[in-house]
């Protein structure tokens, strides 16, 4: 059984500064930062998603984190086919990326493919302050609610990971043709042939854009991203959006089934984003509390590690993006330091193909099929 890492979708939320979560001391962003990295070895950058990140600050946060802490990184809009402001990207693109319409907002589609290979290259290069300190987790593809099953988006999600390697992506879908009862084996199939992770995901149901809470690893690296279950989910406001707080029983709930899921993945991560006031902090150290912040030489064989700062000064091994450092190019004893195993699974096929095309260690769906929502063309734009 693998690893499980708890962190939150932000530390930085306006809401959350003024909920008193951090202590009166830490009143800078520097400071904060670092007690958020004593808290939980594990975060999500999102900013990263409305503009391309600078070199220099990706350095700070290296630079005010342990070793060992990782940060999963959004990737910036305009790669995942969302809407981007024309003045969320650098100065010398804008004009380029403007075209002759001098639209104040474009999609890919609509972008020079040179413009995008230079977003490309500055995002990346922004990220190697945290790539060279082994503190780059997964880069975040999180697709919207107009990018359904299809060939042509298989083969540009495959795209976007040849761009990123071998620093690793994860895989987000928003429209509900991915996960359908007559799709999912075949999305499935599709992402552990090219061992890229499946986000799972815990959020509303019933909208354009719900995801049945379906669990799998399809890689070594497993990711559940918890979105909660606001009335509001449909609205503009992303407090109204995202503003939900787990209860102590769903987290009782979603502590066996994470335990389940690191049985068939190297590292698990879990990541709350219901980011309003102190929410995602709260809840997600109520989970690393239900999972047992076992040290390793108190648990036994079997059981999930639950990462302790105290054990950060020897990064996990999917920390590590290059191949050569990943687990399966460890030896057997660096393997035993880093998991207690790997659980089973069956092979599968994709959906009317007749071909062998991954191993999916585990998948459950935790609603059955769930509800369908309307029609996709009513989806509102939007991340989170």
């Amino acid at each position: 059984m693998g690893e499980i890492r708890v962190g939150t979708a932000s530390w930085t939320d306006k809401t959350l500064i003024a909920s008193g979560w951090y202590p009166p001391e830490a009143s800078t962003p520097e400071q904060r930062l670092r007690f958020y990295a004593r808290q939980f070895p594990l975060v999500e950058v999102d900013a990263t998603y409305y503009a391309l990140p600078a070199e220099q600050t990706a350095s700070a946060w290296a630079e005010r984190t342990p070793a060992g802490f990782s940060f999963n990184i959004k990737a910036f809009s305009l790669f995942t086919t969302h809407p981007t402001p024309v003045k969320a990207l650098p100065t010398d693109l804008r004009e380029a990326a403007a075209g002759e319409s001098g639209k104040s907002r474009v999609y890919l589609k609509d972008v020079d493919p040179a413009v995008t290979d230079q977003a490309w290259e500055r995002f990346l290069a922004a990220l190697e302050p945290l790539n060279r300190a082994g503190k780059l987790g997964a880069i975040l593809l999180q697709f919207p609610p107009w990018f359904p099953i299809s060939r042509a988006n298989k083969e540009y999600i495959v795209a976007c990971a040849q761009r990123a390697a071998p620093r690793r992506v994860c895989v987000e879908f928003r429209n509900r043709t991915w996960m359908t009862p007559d799709n999912q084996e075949e999305t499935l199939g599709f992402l552990a042939s090219h061992q890229l992770p499946y986000v799972c995901v815990d959020m509303p149901q019933g909208y354009p854009s719900s995801i049945p809470p379906v669990l799998a690893a399809t890689s070594d690296l497993a990711v559940v991203r918890m979105h909660g279950h606001s009335d509001k989910w449909d609205s503009k406001d992303i407090y109204e959006r995202f503003g939900y707080k787990y209860s102590a029983g769903e987290i009782d709930e979603w502590a066996p089934k994470v335990r389940e899921l690191a049985d068939s993945a190297e590292l698990t991560q879990v990541l709350f984003n219901n980011c309003y006031s102190n929410y995602a902090q709260v809840n997600a150290q109520e989970l690393a509390a239900r999972l047992g912040e076992l040290r390793p030489a108190d648990r036994q064989l079997g059981q999930p590690r639950v990462a302790l700062l105290d054990d950060l000064q020897v990064p996990p091994a999917l920390h590590a993006v290059y191949p050569a450092q990943r687990p399966d190019a460890l030896d057997r004893t660096q393997q035993g330091r880093f998991a207690a195993g790997v659980g089973g699974g069956d092979h599968i096929e994709t959906a009317g193909a007749g071909q062998h095309v991954g191993h999916v260690r585990q998948t459950r769906n935790l609603l059955g099929d769930g509800p369908r929502g309307p029609a996709d063309r009513d989806a509102q734009p939007g991340s989170g």
